[in-house]
């Protein structure tokens, strides 16, 4: 359907109509049939108001801080902000981000763009090449009824922008759908055109077709191989030389903008560097950040690899998410068991680690010091206790979280509680 002018606070407003019951694990049962307003409007506690073990947590400050962060990063970069929305695919946080600057949201396959279109996002970029034609006769519906709806998809391919234009051919909508070029980050990376010739002709392909539209070139840096500074900065800069190439041989004629977009999380600092250094181009350029991770960030991968890292004077990214558990077994003084597993956290790249653990007697909340997390069952996370580690059954366990691509989707309603537990918002999410 077409999304006429709706507001954060509608989108917000719609999202807190929702009713609390079972499809939420963690949230308090005696909330069933609440709404998520009148749940909101309660300010529990994440620890006495009844809610459940295992369940994931927000942290509002950290939340708050990370916005904050990039919004200030990108604006002292002269970057403009589309941040990937698959990470949390969640409604709110896409609109507290487009409230802190970003221009739009970056997306991955069709659905996702649905979920954005039904709560409002009037800017999409979709960082893949979209050649299903129900798809594309959807995306050429939407641009007929919103004029005010932006939508730029990848190319890499003359098959593929056959495709794009024999269906959307089928189904013209009133203006080309917007493309561009993406340039391969090298031989062995994933998708993306892998030369300079090669993205010319797909140019020309384009220029052929009535139903597209160049508007600029993009690709992703995370995929360049043995990636370093060194490499990744040449592969942008293979980027930005496309760009200049393409304006040169008048390939952006007639436009308003130009756009030049990468960006992940682990090499944004190169990112803003490496455009820093674009020329002037025969038309404004913008220059489209995509990160998304940073949102929530985390306590394992993405904190490692942080280009704030690299630049701690930039500033620094806080791990937002938090993973209660309960122990429910101690067998041995050497082990214990909590009630969270893998269908609770992310483990694809890092298992969860021991944060805090909460008495379960006084409510009062330490290190978690000599506790280890070694592996994950479905339904349990198995701890190894060092000598003099205190816990025992009952303790509630915070954990800390690797990968938020894929913590989000494993939680349906999130609740975003203050540092002493009160619960002030709950997260949406449409995996």
């Amino acid at each position: 359907m077409g999304v006429e002018s709706v507001e954060s606070g509608e989108v917000t407003g719609r999202l807190a109509r929702e009713r609390v019951d079972h499809r939420f694990k963690g949230l308090p049962s005696d909330a069933d049939g609440l709404t998520v307003a009148e749940l909101t409007a309660q300010r529990r506690n994440l620890f006495t108001g009844g809610f459940t073990t295992p369940v994931l947590a927000l942290s509002a400050e950290r939340l708050e801080h990370n916005l904050a962060l990039m919004e200030a990063y990108s604006a002292r970069h002269g970057l403009t902000f589309a941040p990937h929305g698959k990470t949390s695919m969640a409604p709110r946080l896409f609109w507290r981000q487009i409230e802190h600057g970003a221009w739009g949201i970056t997306l991955a396959v069709p659905h996702q763009v649905r979920v954005a279109r039904e709560f409002g996002i009037e800017r999409v970029f979709l960082a893949n090449e979209l050649v299903d034609p129900a798809a594309l006769r959807w995306i050429a519906d939407e641009l007929t009824a919103d004029p005010d709806f932006r939508f730029v998809c990848y190319v890499d391919s003359v098959r593929g922008v056959e495709l794009m234009d024999a269906a959307l051919r089928g189904a013209p909508p009133a203006r080309p759908v917007d493309v561009v070029v993406e340039l391969g980050a090298g031989e062995g990376a994933r998708t993306g055109v892998r030369t300079e010739a090669e993205c010319a002709v797909v140019a020309d392909a384009v220029a052929g077709a009535d139903t597209l539209r160049l508007v600029g070139v993009a690709g992703y840096e995370g995929e360049v191989p043995d990636a370093n500074p060194e490499r990744v900065a040449a592969w942008l800069r293979r980027l930005t030389a496309l760009a200049v190439d393409f304006d040169k041989a008048g390939r952006f004629a007639g436009l308003d903008e130009v756009i030049v977009s990468a960006g992940g999380s682990a090499w944004f600092d190169t990112v803003a560097d490496v455009f820093a250094e674009l020329p002037e181009l025969s038309v404004p350029v913008l220059k489209l950040l995509r990160s998304g991770a940073y949102v929530s960030h985390d306590a394992g991968h993405y904190r490692r690899i942080t280009p704030f890292n690299r630049v701690p004077e930039e500033g620094a990214l806080e791990p937002a998410f938090r993973l209660w558990a309960q122990v429910v077994s101690r067998p041995t003084p050497e082990q214990a068991f909590v009630n969270a597993g893998k269908r609770d956290a992310a483990y694809d790249l890092d298992l969860p680690s021991a944060e805090v653990v909460r008495d379960a007697g006084t409510g009062a909340v330490r290190e978690a010091a000599g506790i280890t997390v070694t592996g994950l069952s479905d339904q349990h996370a198995w701890l190894r206790t060092e000598s003099g580690a205190e816990l025992e059954v009952g303790d509630w366990v915070g954990l800390g979280l690797s990968h938020p691509c894929t913590s989000f989707d494993k939680w349906k309603l999130i609740p975003v509680a203050e540092a002493d537990g009160t619960v002030t918002d709950y997260v949406r999410t449409y995996f």
